[in-house]
């Protein structure tokens, strides 16, 4: 006796969802989905640039402070300080 032949069965599940519920994306939704795919790559550069910019701002500070000193100690009467 052979064992009987097997047939792929067409059988499928065909419980389908009748109504999605997909909203569609808003425009902020669909800015920011699109800020964070092109930022991905560039946020590196971004952050350097952002702290050199810091690093930057701190150095001119330092010599307006001292320039702000300078001029103070030539416009003083008196015995000359620095």
């Amino acid at each position: 006796m052979q064992p009987a032949p097997v047939r792929a069965s067409s059988a499928l599940p065909t419980v389908l969802p009748t109504t999605l519920s997909v909203r569609p994306p808003s425009v902020g939704g669909a800015l920011r989905a699109l800020e964070g795919l092109l930022m991905r790559g560039g946020q590196r550069t971004a952050r350097r640039n952002a702290w050199t910019a810091v690093l930057e701002d701190r150095r001119r500070a330092k010599d307006r402070r001292e320039a702000q000193h300078v001029l103070e100690a030539v416009a003083a009467p008196g015995p000359q300080a620095t």
